[in-house]
C-alpha cells in the first residue's frame, strides 16, 4: 500500500493521531531499524494520545472557563494563598472524596483565578466540570422555569463530576468585605462513588 493510500485510509477511519504522527514514526523506524510491532505500537501511541488530547480541549470547552488560568500562572507570593493546598485540590482528591471547596477573601485576591486552575487541572485529569457565574446560572434557572422545563439543568449538572460557582458575594457572610467562590462535587445518583 502506498503512503498517500495509507493516509487516505487513516483520514477515512479518523484516525488523526496516526495520520498526523505517520512521516515522523515511520522515518525513525527505517532510521532504527524498529521490528513491525514496535511501528505499530507507535502509532496507536499517537492516536491514543491526540484522542486524550482532542477530550480535554472539548471538555475544557464545554466547561466554559471564563479565562485560560492554570496554577503556574497564580502567584502565590503575591496572595495570601497556601500554596500546597491549591496545588493539593488541583490533584482532584477532593472530587473523588465528593468534597466541596470554598474559596473566600476580598476582590482581587485570585478566588476565581484559583477556582478556575484547579477546575483545568481536573478536566486535564479526566474530571467533567463546568463553571458558572451565579447570576447566570439564577437567570439560567428561571428561563427553564419559565419555558416549562424545569429540572434539566439540574439533570446535566448531576452528570458532572464538579461545578464551579463563581461571584457568591451576595451570600450572607460575617465580613460582609469578602466574596466566595465554590467548587461543587457533584455526587452522581447513577453509579457509586
Amino acid at each position: 500500500m502506498e503512503r498517500s493510500q495509507i493516509l487516505e485510509a487513516m483520514g477515512e477511519l479518523k484516525l488523526y493521531g496516526m495520520r498526523g504522527a505517520y512521516d515522523e514514526i515511520v522515518a525513525t523506524a527505517v532510521k532504527r531499524q524498529h521490528e513491525p510491532q514496535r511501528v505499530v505500537g507507535d502509532l496507536l501511541g499517537a492516536e491514543i494520545s491526540e484522542k486524550q488530547a482532542r477530550s480535554i480541549k472539548y471538555q475544557m470547552t464545554i466547561a466554559k472557563l471564563p479565562l485560560a488560568k492554570d496554577i503556574d500562572d497564580f502567584d502565590f507570593d503575591a496572595a495570601a494563598v497556601n500554596e500546597t493546598l491549591v496545588r493539593d485540590l488541583a490533584g482532584g482528591g477532593f472530587i473523588e472524596q465528593q468534597r466541596n471547596v470554598v474559596l473566600i477573601g476580598g476582590t482581587g485576591t485570585g478566588k476565581s483565578h484559583a477556582a478556575i486552575a484547579i477546575a483545568r487541572s481536573c478536566i486535564r485529569r479526566g474530571a467533567r466540570g463546568r463553571f458558572f457565574n451565579v447570576v447566570d446560572l439564577v437567570n439560567k434557572l428561571e428561563a427553564e422555569t419559565r419555558a416549562g422545563r424545569q429540572g434539566r439543568i439540574a439533570d446535566h449538572l448531576c452528570r458532572l463530576d464538579f461545578v464551579v460557582l463563581d461571584e457568591l458575594g451576595y451570600l450572607p457572610l460575617p465580613n460582609p468585605a469578602a466574596s466566595c467562590c465554590s467548587i461543587s462535587s457533584v455526587a452522581s445518583t447513577s453509579e457509586p462513588r
